[in-house]
């Protein structure tokens, strides 16, 4: 076998291990939290004879836990990025809730079953140290760019309002995705039938929040 064979079935081989230990990780985050999971736990679970198999390709917790988030948000961005540019100068805040929505329900539609990425999300998202992992991934152009046009599409809130309701929606997306992903892997019954429904109904929602009067407090 010549030299560069050899290196090309090295790689080969490398990358599978290192897709089967982000995929064992991201499944045993999702269902155990991802303090109660070690490395060690990982590189057994992910079937590597070599207990540090998870240091030696990633390095610690977080450095795994970043490289699970880059290999799902990477995907969400180019979604994101071609409905931004499908919107246009649209001042219809339905198109832009798609935008925020749209990716994340499109993208776990396109994984495949069963998937773990919301459940793993929504962790993330109670942590105030992994927290930080997401907020960072989510800062993007296209973010602030639809973030932007829904404050112009509600041009008379006040930012304390603006700023909760920004929460409001980021919640609902993970957490009704996690719901729906947990409905899945359990075998019982989703409220929608679809992710495209499940984003549907998001949209829905998270319209109607934008659009609901403030209460002087």
């Amino acid at each position: 076998m010549s030299a560069a064979r050899d290196g090309g079935v090295r790689t080969d081989r490398v990358s599978a291990t290192r897709g089967r230990i982000l995929n064992t990780a991201e499944r045993l985050f999702a269902e155990r939290g991802v303090f109660s999971v070690s490395n060690r736990q990982v590189s057994v679970a992910a079937g590597q004879g070599n207990n540090t198999a998870v240091g030696y390709h990633f390095g610690d917790k977080l450095d795994l836990v970043s490289a699970i988030v880059r290999r799902h948000f990477g995907p969400l961005e180019q979604r994101r990025e071609s409905l931004v540019a499908r919107a246009g100068e649209s001042t219809d805040i339905r198109d832009w809730v798609g935008c925020l929505v749209l990716p994340m329900t499109a993208h776990l539609d396109a994984l495949e079953d069963p998937t773990w990425f919301a459940r793993f999300n929504a962790q993330l998202t109670t942590d105030p140290a992994l927290r930080a992992l997401i907020v960072e991934e989510a800062s993007t152009t296209s973010v602030r760019e639809v973030v932007d046009r829904i404050r112009r599409c509600s041009p008379d809130l006040p930012d304390d309002v603006r700023a909760e309701r920004h929460d409001m929606a980021r919640n609902l997306i993970t957490h009704i995705c996690a719901e729906r992903e947990r409905a899945l892997a359990d075998g019982t019954p989703s409220r929608r039938p679809t992710w495209a429904a499940t984003g549907a109904g998001l949209i829905d929602a998270i319209v109607a929040i934008w659009q609901a009067p403030v209460t002087e407090t």
